[in-house]
């Protein structure tokens, strides 16, 4: 008796789901026809998950760049259809964000207490107006002379022109955009800059060019060369500039610090401890 109940049951059950089963799957098919559209499935996409591939079309370019790789496609588009603006945009904001991230992470405020100081749309006017135009014409100097050269020899040879001929032209260049950013006035004070930073400079491009110019080498084509080396001299001229910040804020503290002990030693007949100091607040002034 409980058997007979219990097979009853289940072939009832059974049936109920039988019936379920179709109009379920006939109103899941409905939805997802609706988030899909008329046109169907986004090109380079399954349409399984219309949802989060529709969302994900939103933030990487779009629905007319929809089946191409995003951002770095119409990135790549603008380069070529608009090559020179596309490298000063690209090349400014990476100056000025540059100059932004290391005052940052220095810890290097101006005298109101923020990050962005003068030099970040000075940094940003540096690298739209200057670095770019600058480098497009080394690197198109530098790819026309070795047009159509790929063997060894020639590969060689390209990097040693980099190094010995375009670096230390570049790098000339930016020491004293520099120096004129932070102040420098007159042809001494340029020139000093430029003779206390630039072997220093030369070490740094020395090392990392020709490793980066033989993976844009092998592996980049020519027209997205000088974006590939902007992006390389942002993250080495960050780290750069947040050292050298630190140095300087450390040395202007160390000064400050030591003129006010030298004032409250002379008031009280003794010099001061170096304990004394007052606690570390904001920037001394420049």
């Amino acid at each position: 008796m409980s058997f007979k109940f219990e097979r009853d049951t289940f072939k009832q059950t059974e049936g109920v789901a039988g019936f379920a089963g179709p109009a379920a799957s006939a109103a899941a098919a409905e939805v997802r026809q609706q988030l899909l559209g008329r046109d169907g499935p986004l090109p380079g996409t399954t349409g399984k998950h219309p949802i989060s591939e529709k969302i994900g079309t939103a933030i990487t370019g779009g629905k007319l760049n929809a089946g191409t790789k995003g951002y770095l496609a119409a990135y790549i588009k603008q380069l070529e259809e608009n090559p020179m603006r596309t490298k000063m945009l690209t090349s400014g904001t990476l100056a000025g964000a540059q100059e932004f991230i290391a005052s940052w992470l220095a810890k290097d405020r101006n005298k109101d207490g923020h990050y962005f100081t003068s030099r970040v749309p000075k940094m940003a006017a540096y690298g739209a107006l200057v670095s770019a135009p600058l480098a497009s014409l080394m690197i198109w100097l530098l790819q026309k002379v070795f047009a159509g050269r790929t063997s060894l020899r020639a590969k060689i040879l390209q990097i040693l022109a980099s190094n010995l001929i375009i670096a230390p032209i570049q790098n000339s260049v930016y020491l004293v955009a520099m120096a004129i950013i932070a102040g420098a006035r007159t042809y001494h004070q340029v020139r000093a800059t430029v003779r206390v930073g630039f072997w220093k400079v030369m070490r740094v491009s020395w090392i990392t060019s020709p490793i980066c110019l033989a993976f844009a080498q092998k592996f980049l084509p020519e027209n997205v060369w000088v974006p590939f080396f902007n992006l390389v001299s942002f993250i080495i001229g960050t780290y750069i500039n947040t050292i050298t910040k630190r140095k300087r804020l450390a040395a202007l503290r160390k000064k400050h610090f030591s003129e006010q002990g030298e004032k409250s030693g002379s008031l009280s007949g003794g010099p001061s401890h170096p304990d004394d100091y007052p606690s570390i607040g904001p920037n001394p002034p420049y």
